[in-house]
């Protein structure tokens, strides 16, 4: 899609991180943007700061693991604007442990986000574009799609998750809508809120000790310093921007890590026991 000036985008966990700078990348580019997120006063802050800069916004209060909630914001952005042109299901979430001592709530809230969140995305809003035959679909997954650590039982299973929904729905576009395009985000270490993510999990789905999280992992200091070096989101939205107008699927933000996929998939087709990914800091 070369020409985004005068189209609509809609972005999940767009009030801060990855989300908020693609946002703000897309309406740069002259794209009416919606936002949505789950933490209302973020997204409240991100729209109103966004429209003083000139953009054009819609913001959605949306809980990404709810279906009804994603057919809202569905609703809305067609109500407003009339199309959607590029979609990026980006809302995430983590929780960290050893996965024998994770809790069924920690599952949970982990895929319903990351996984479900990409689901109700692909299924309220891809329709539409078929239908008017043209589009382009970002979902984020991580280098946690494509490798795995320890300590990331359910992020990782949602980010593999994410990465095969993306590569099955650009083999189908491929074949029954050629002018809607699909991406798939894989990230290392960017500097965002992922580690606070905490912060917006139901109670319904809470710990009672509530000692869950990236965060007080088995490597929690290493990992949280190397989320607060990571790249800038802004680096991130322009690597989403380029793939959009080029049509490129994988989305690597740090092509230094490929060395430790090459090795995976040698692994898996050599037969060998996984061999543990020596992540770059």
């Amino acid at each position: 899609m070369k020409d985004l000036k005068g189209k609509t985008a809609v972005v999940t966990g767009a009030a801060s991180g990855i989300g908020r700078a693609v946002a703000e990348k897309l309406a740069g580019e002259g794209m009416n943007v919606v936002l949505a997120d789950i933490e209302e006063k973020s997204l409240k802050a991100a729209a109103k700061e966004m429209k003083a800069n000139g953009a054009t916004v819609l913001a959605v209060p949306t809980d990404v693991s709810k279906g009804d909630s994603v057919d809202a914001l569905a609703e809305a952005t067609l109500k407003k604007f009339g199309a959607v042109h590029v979609l990026h299901n980006n809302a995430g979430v983590g929780a960290g442990g050893m996965s024998w001592e994770l809790t069924t709530e920690d599952w949970e809230w982990v895929l319903g986000v990351n996984l479900w969140g990409v689901i109700h995305g692909i299924r309220a809003f891809v329709p539409h574009m078929v239908a008017q035959n043209e589009g382009h679909v970002v979902n984020t997954a991580s280098m946690a799609g494509l490798i795995s650590g320890l300590g990331m039982g359910p992020y990782n299973a949602s980010k593999h998750a994410v990465v095969t929904i993306s590569e099955t729905l650009f083999y189908e576009l491929s074949v029954m809508a050629p002018n809607v395009h699909a991406s798939v985000l894989c990230p290392g270490w960017v500097n965002t809120k992922i580690l606070e993510s905490e912060r917006n999990r139901p109670d319904t789905l809470r710990n009672v000790d509530d000692d869950s999280g990236f965060a007080t992992g088995p490597m929690a200091s290493m990992v949280s310093q190397w989320v607060a070096d990571g790249l800038p989101p802004s680096e991130v939205a322009n690597l989403v921007h380029n793939a959009i107008i080029n049509e490129q699927f994988y989305i690597l933000t740090h092509p230094e890590w490929a060395g430790m996929i090459t090795d995976r998939t040698d692994d898996i087709a050599n037969q060998r026991n996984p061999r543990f990914p020596s992540i770059p800091s």
